[in-house]
């Protein structure tokens, strides 16, 4: 009597079954890892899925010299502009309300007093804090001014000073290794300047 391979696999795999179901109905018992509770998460579908808490855990590593010269000099412009940028709106809020004194008003003695009065209250609220930054928040400041004013310093001083004032306080910044013709370009140059401002208009509550 023969038996063809197909039929002698069905018959192990039934038998194997058999054997299976017979030792299960037997010993109903579990091990120690057959059943383990963990938390599980229900989705919005409506499925259950088994989830688990893994305790944290700290990478520490070196940082390369190159990142830590960009965070170095990152968090230098970010103090800066920290301290600089209310002088920056203050200055802007003085030309508006100089230039808005100044309409229709020809009389140079007449111009000129405005301008005093406004410059002197500006020397009364922010002189000795201005006289407390260093070179490079000064930079800072005067890039900051551009970025509000629409003009940078040389050209507010020759405005509302004269040339021979603007000229004078030019050498003065050349002598300091800036210039206060310094404009702002917030899409090159100054694009990260102008990511620290924009996070400390939303921080205060500035308005562009």
């Amino acid at each position: 009597m023969s038996f063809s391979p197909k039929y002698i696999t069905s018959s192990l795999l039934l038998f194997l079954v058999g054997i299976c179901y017979s030792a299960s109905a037997q010993d109903q018992k579990f091990g120690v890892n057959d059943t383990i509770r963990v938390y599980a998460y229900v989705t919005a579908e409506g499925d259950t899925i088994p989830s688990g808490y893994m305790l944290p855990v700290s990478v520490y590593t070196k940082v390369h010299p190159k990142w830590k010269k960009y965070w170095v000099e990152w968090t230098r412009l970010r103090n800066a502009v920290y301290v600089t940028y209310p002088y920056a709106k203050a200055a802007s809020r003085t030309m508006n309300e100089i230039n808005a004194q100044l309409v229709n008003v020809t009389d140079k003695k007449q111009r000129k007093a405005i301008i005093h009065s406004k410059e002197k209250e500006l020397k009364k609220q922010f002189a000795d804090k201005l006289t407390q930054l260093s070179v490079y928040q000064g930079k800072v400041l005067m890039k900051l001014i551009n970025r509000e004013t629409g003009n940078n310093c040389y050209e507010i001083i020759h405005e509302y000073k004269g040339g021979l004032n603007a000229a004078f306080w030019q050498s003065i910044a050349f002598v300091f290794g800036s210039s206060l013709k310094q404009s702002y370009d917030p899409n090159n140059e100054d694009h990260l300047m102008e990511t620290i401002v924009k996070d400390v208009e939303k921080m205060y509550g500035y308005r562009s």
